[in-house]
């Protein structure tokens, strides 16, 4: 039978939009459907925005440490509305190369809600297109528990267009979106409560890394509240918000932002019209060829839930344009070893497996750390301490992982990322001469593993 498409990609997110560009690019027919904006969450609503966020939000530091180093500086004013103005010209720009990368890639775009008829068939905007191969790129959606009250809350999708910077904010979670938001409105200027219901927030980071940045946000000023959770919000006659907690305290607000996971996008989708099948959280099921139930049907990225980050769902969307269109050119993902980062204030970077990990794996652990004070404070009152840490393998010497907290920790681990990905050892970090002066030098002059 000859089809429409040899493949119909539904969302035009990172992982969608790389196997559309490359299956075309190895000749295939492809379109793509997006009923929203073109780049997904992370363009939109998610990294890019919140990075130009987490950049607004540090200039106070710098402006605060300016005086050290000679600068003399009237008192600095922050207006909200022109960042918000110029972080949504810079995501139109983005859109618009997005658009193009489609484009000028030979795929098909289709604007509006698709959804799927048969393990063939694709309905949008009333037309209806075949295809060989549907991929469901759909990505994810933040939840808001259904509390009392819980229609004043808001989620991500809503922070990035608040038309003002509330003077009050309650967030809740302890994920990366949470401990990134709090960072980003304390540091605008607004009074800031982080609030989460286990004993420490960023669960499943290094143990040292979730205490340091704990140490390093109360340091501060921020106020963080733990074994807490949110048992209504009511709105009063001023707008203002009181949330009462499930201990029966009561906090005041102006906004209260949720940040407490993400559920896949999959409404109106038409899959009960397929075989395809959810795992017990809702996400698509797919094996290691991101092959569904429906052998048609395919998923990747968010909406499969695995490792929810946009370089992941680029890959993936890689090996599917390439296992489809290009097998000779194949290789799957590799799971291990995904370097990431938390754009907290101070950021945090880390690769591969964390103490706690190394040691339930079974391996005999030696705990390199080093605490210090940037060079760049030392002229400043700023009291901020870098964590870095490396855990190794006693019996092999290999790298294991390697975890910071401190400035530009992301782009200080992407570089190291490349060293455990090669299989490092401790050995090799030792012989590798540092560059002075900098924070990074101090992973390559850790030379005595710290008790126990």
């Amino acid at each position: 039978m000859a089809y429409d498409f040899d493949l119909y990609v539904i969302g035009a997110g990172s992982g969608g939009v790389r196997a559309a560009r490359f299956a075309a690019g190895f000749g295939a027919k492809v379109a793509v459907a997006e009923s929203r904006y073109l780049g997904g969450t992370c363009v939109n609503v998610g990294c890019v925005p919140k990075k130009l966020l987490v950049y607004g939000a540090h200039f106070a530091e710098d402006f605060e440490q300016a005086s050290g180093f000679g600068w003399s500086l009237d008192e600095a004013q922050f207006d909200w509305a022109t960042l918000i103005a110029n972080k949504d010209r810079e995501i139109n720009r983005l859109n618009g190369i997005y658009r193009n990368l489609l484009v000028n890639s030979g795929v098909t775009l289709h604007e509006g809600h698709a959804s799927i008829v048969d393990p063939h068939t694709i309905e949008i905007n009333g037309e209806r297109f075949s295809a060989k191969n549907i991929l469901i790129a759909t990505g994810g959606w933040p939840q808001i528990p259904e509390i009392p009250g819980h229609e004043h809350a808001i989620s991500s999708n809503q922070a990035f267009f608040l038309k003002e910077l509330p003077k009050r904010v309650l967030v809740v979670g302890g994920g990366y979106i949470a401990v990134e938001f709090a960072g980003i409105f304390h540091g605008l200027g607004a009074q800031t409560t982080l609030l989460y219901r286990g004993e420490l927030f960023l669960r499943g980071f290094d143990g040292a890394v979730r205490k340091h940045l704990q140490e390093e946000l109360t340091k501060r000023g921020m106020d963080l509240q733990f074994n807490a959770d949110i048992e209504r919000i009511d709105k009063q006659a001023d707008g203002s918000l009181k949330v009462t907690l499930k201990d029966g305290r009561q906090l005041e607000a102006d906004c209260v932002f949720y940040a407490t996971g993400r559920r896949p996008m999959l409404d109106n989708l038409g899959l009960e019209n397929t075989g395809v099948k959810l795992d017990k959280k809702g996400f698509v099921e797919v094996d290691e060829l991101y092959q569904t139930a429906e052998p048609s049907i395919l998923a990747l990225g968010d909406v499969i839930g695995r490792v929810q980050l946009t370089p992941v769902a680029l890959a993936e969307g890689m090996a599917v344009a390439r296992r489809l269109f290009k097998p000779e050119q194949y290789r799957p993902v590799d799971y291990k070893m995904i370097p990431t980062a938390v754009f907290s204030l101070p950021n945090i970077g880390t690769v591969g497996l964390t103490e706690e990990e190394a040691r339930e794996a079974g391996h005999d652990v030696q705990i390199f750390e080093s605490r210090f004070r940037p060079m760049k404070l030392t002229l400043t009152e700023c009291q901020e301490r870098t964590l870095m840490k490396l855990v190794v393998d006693a019996k092999t010497d290999k790298v294991l992982g390697c975890h910071m907290v401190g400035p530009d920790a992301g782009e200080i681990v992407q570089g190291l990322a490349i060293a455990l990905k090669a299989g490092a050892t401790k050995r090799d970090f030792d012989e590798t001469i540092g560059v002075h002066p900098t924070a990074a030098e101090e992973f390559v002059t850790m030379r005595t593993p710290v008790a126990g």
